[in-house]
């Protein structure tokens, strides 16, 4: 499972060392696109309690995924890349020492 919150109006907007990307994606974005962070919050629920099949991408259904109610959503095609998906999971075992069973993926 994955998740992601869309674009909510939360703080993480108002960080930036362009003050005018600053004002759009802060200020001006956060009034008329963005939900708010209780709604941005709600694909990461859905993922974890709804019953979806493994594999499942959650996020906002409306505005080209960045707000709305969650839903499963397509994901792009690097995202669906198997040798992409092995090569990080080697690449982060072997970063953290930790290692799993091999397991089948879907």
């Amino acid at each position: 499972m994955a998740a992601h919150p869309g674009y909510a109006a939360t703080n993480l907007q108002s960080h930036s060392d362009n003050r005018l990307v600053e004002f759009f994606m802060g200020t001006l974005g956060n009034r008329l696109v963005a939900q708010d962070a209780a709604s941005g919050a709600l694909p990461t629920l859905y993922a974890a309690v709804a019953d979806l099949p493994g594999n499942t991408f959650a996020g906002p259904s409306a505005f080209f995924g960045s707000r709305g109610a969650p839903a499963p959503c397509p994901r792009s095609s690097a995202a669906s890349d198997a040798e992409v998906a092995r090569r990080l999971w080697q690449v982060s075992e072997q970063l953290t020492g930790v290692t799993f069973p091999e397991i089948q993926h879907q």
